[in-house]
């Protein structure tokens, strides 16, 4: 069994925690607001898909709760600490495989205008800790394009080990991409 869908993951500043239907249009806007911050590091959309309608939005909140509540990933939502602030980023634990793996892939984005502030780095050791305790994996992975020199830096101060560049490893807007896999265990020290 794994954690409750109504967990919350606070750190100093923050609050990680599933989507709720209510999230729907702050999502949306969310997710608007940074289209173009986000696209070049996001997977482009099959043609005339919009990933921010509310049809989308809604269809994704609703995957999300199903596979968190199978234990298949985890997505949280980041919003700070002060109640009714904003969502600004968003965190998954994806592609979990239990057996002898126990492992996530990673992924995470933040609101453009909350760059810089070390908020991604705080969220994300969230979500780790999270993913060692409540999930109960043992390895958490991510791939990023060489490039995005943020989310490279993210990953290193938490502790994540290089372990090597995967060529073509995905399709990001509508380019194959080299990207570096980082990882880190559970039985790693921060």
């Amino acid at each position: 069994m794994g954690p409750s869908i109504s967990t919350r993951v606070t750190s100093v500043r923050l609050v990680l925690r599933a989507p709720r239907a209510v999230d729907i249009a702050e999502l949306r806007a969310r997710l608007r607001h940074n289209a173009s911050h986000l696209r070049p590091w996001s997977p482009a959309p099959p043609s005339g898909d919009d990933p921010t309608s509310l049809t989308a939005v809604s269809k994704s909140i609703v995957r999300y709760r199903r596979e968190w509540k199978r234990g298949e990933s985890y997505v949280l939502l980041v919003t700070k600490r002060v109640l009714g602030e904003p969502i600004v980023g968003r965190m998954s634990l994806g592609g979990i495989m239990r057996g002898v793996f126990q492992n996530a892939y990673l992924g995470y984005w933040i609101d453009a205008e909350h760059q810089g502030q070390g908020l991604m780095t705080e969220a994300v050791e969230a979500g780790v800790a999270f993913a060692f305790r409540e999930a109960g994996l043992h390895r958490v992975q991510a791939a990023v394009m060489p490039r995005n020199v943020a989310s490279v830096r993210v990953l290193e101060k938490l502790g994540f080990r290089r372990e090597g560049l995967a060529e073509r490893y995905l399709c990001i807007a509508g380019v194959w991409e080299d990207h570096l896999i980082f990882a880190r265990t559970s039985d790693e020290p921060r």
